[in-house]
């Protein structure tokens, strides 16, 4: 677990509580969890937690720079810890699958907004969606819709 977000918690006017714990605990074990994903590894070892307990300490850890989250699929934001690297997510269409890759590849691509668009991008934020390698030469399924 983040070595000092004890330390970052009480800086920011905070409580260390066991919920806190447990709920970042769960975004370093899932490594990319949605709030309902890290509720049931929360549920493990704390059953009365709910989900709107899971929503709030997001945000308080949030709030400090232990978690971020990124928009990864079209339903809820998906969590993971902050840490030394930034990451982009590659995101299978196919399979669901999420890889992350050093945020260094769109180095150039950040640089041509600056200088084009006066834009700063936030990579920390970016999921690109496509297909993995193992779907790449998978026909895609098409899905048939009645009138």
């Amino acid at each position: 677990m983040t070595e000092d977000w004890e330390q970052r918690l009480r800086e920011n006017g905070f409580r260390i509580t066991p919920q806190r714990q447990l709920v970042l605990q769960a975004v370093e074990d899932l490594r990319h969890g949605t709030p309902e994903e890290i509720l049931v590894e929360v549920q493990h070892t704390a059953s009365g937690v709910n989900l709107s307990t899971i929503y709030r300490t997001l945000e308080v850890l949030e709030s400090v720079g232990l978690v971020t989250h990124a928009h990864i699929g079209h339903g809820a934001p998906t969590y993971h810890a902050v840490d030394e690297h930034v990451h982009i997510h590659l995101v299978c269409d196919l399979c669901g699958s999420v890889e992350s890759i050093p945020a260094a590849v769109a180095d150039a691509f950040a640089s041509d907004l600056r200088e084009t668009y006066g834009f700063e991008t936030d990579i920390s934020h970016v999921s690109i969606h496509g297909r993995c390698s193992r779907c790449a030469d998978k026909p895609k399924t098409v899905v048939d819709v009645e009138d």
